[in-house]
């Protein structure tokens, strides 16, 4: 059994699931003020519905980001406390690895871009094809070019992809498209996708302990305020 869990898409998303990926208990709460207030009793009434206690979740998952900041603190937060306090591994997963995976259940891409507003005139984005083995499902998987080793970046709205693949989230009208590209602007994951992809993932290599459970940010200093970081 495990306990996936999202703030970084402004909601409150919680999902347990079992190895097989299937939901036993899904709730999303739209918005992201009360996200603080919602989260430890919507992850309560999620195992409840589920009749599972922490005892017998297997490992928890969580939204890494990038994203906003805010929304990668706290359910970081609360899976590196949930981890310490039940002796739990813990599962980061890539919001915009998560957006490929929306991507391919909803419109059936096989390779994906995905784009999420960074807001900054910047938006995060990736590449993702589907990758399927006898060991896992299909999961998006990030690809990486030979003289560029990275998969999560930072582009400037208006750019423009190398290839012309369709684009999946909120940032995908941000970037400049190419003759014919097709955007999927309203592909919004939540805890149930980042649940799928960290069963595969913790499946695969397994998961980390608490002080490992990292926050993945992308932009320096996401912390400060834009006048301190000369944005303003």
């Amino acid at each position: 059994m495990f306990l996936a869990m999202d703030t970084v898409f402004d909601q409150c998303s919680i999902a347990v699931l079992d190895a097989s990926g299937q939901v036993l208990s899904a709730h999303t709460e739209s918005g992201k003020r009360q996200q603080t207030q919602q989260i430890l009793p919507m992850i309560d009434a999620a195992l409840l519905e589920a009749n599972l206690k922490l005892a017998d979740i297997q490992a928890l998952i969580f939204n890494r980001g990038p994203g906003a900041f805010s929304g990668i603190r706290i359910n970081t937060a609360v899976v590196q406390a949930l981890s310490v306090a039940h002796d739990l591994p813990c599962v980061g997963v890539s919001s915009l690895q998560a957006i490929a995976q929306c991507a391919y259940q909803q419109y059936d891409v096989t390779e994906v871009y995905s784009a999420l507003d960074a807001r900054m005139q910047q938006v995060y984005f990736g590449h993702y094809k589907i990758e399927q083995t006898e060991e896992i499902a299909a999961i998006m998987q990030p690809v990486s070019t030979a003289d560029d080793d990275s998969t999560e970046q930072l582009l400037d709205y208006d750019s423009q992809t190398t290839l012309n693949l369709p684009i999946a989230g909120n940032g995908s009208v941000l970037l400049k498209p190419q003759e014919e590209q097709v955007c999927h602007d309203d592909v919004w994951p939540d805890a149930v996708v980042i649940g799928q992809i960290g069963i595969a993932q913790f499946m695969h290599t397994g998961g980390t302990d608490a002080a490992n459970a990292l926050p993945k940010y992308l932009r320096n200093q996401a912390w400060k305020t834009l006048k301190e970081q000369g944005k303003a």
